[in-house]
Parts: structure tokens; sequence; C-alpha cells
């Protein structure tokens, strides 16, 4: 088994769940409010090798409540889906 197939996104994982954040995908601006979206994950921690958890997921495509370090977050589905993951 490789280290690509047990990879996933953030956004698939169920409120529980924990995991280390290996690569965040690269994204564009975020609407028209010029923030970089991957360069806010970053900044608020979710950084390679960083151990996160899925607190409480949001119905119907709602965000995400996600910890890391000794910080939680919300997150919209389209930000976590731009954290790759190794689930443990």
């Amino acid at each position: 088994m490789t280290l690509a197939s047990t990879l996933t996104t953030l956004d698939t994982l169920a409120a529980g769940q924990s995991g280390t954040v290996i690569h965040l995908a690269p994204a564009g601006l975020d609407g028209g409010a010029g923030v970089d979206v991957g360069r806010r994950l970053m900044e608020l921690g979710f950084v390679p090798g960083e151990r996160i958890r899925v607190l409480r997921r949001g119905i119907q495509g709602g965000p995400l409540a996600i910890k890391v370090g000794e910080s939680t977050f919300a997150l919209r589905r389209f930000e976590a889906a731009l954290v790759s993951i190794k689930p443990e």
C-alpha cells in the first residue's frame, strides 16, 4: 500500500476522526475578499505534520469544526477539501 492510497481530504472525515496534515492544495483567491485560502490555512496551523481532529460537521454542507493544536476553527467545506490528510 502506498502513502497516496491512504490519503484523503479533511472534508471527508467524520466527526470524532483525527489525522495528520500531509499537504495543502494550491487555491486561488476567496471570492472578492482577496485572501489566499491556502496561505490563510497555513497561518491558522494547517501545516504538514500537524495533527487535526474533526469535532463537528455542519448539516447539509455546512462548516466543519476542526481542532488544530489547542485551537478550534470553523472551516467551509471547500477550504477543508484543500487539506490532504492521513487519517488515524
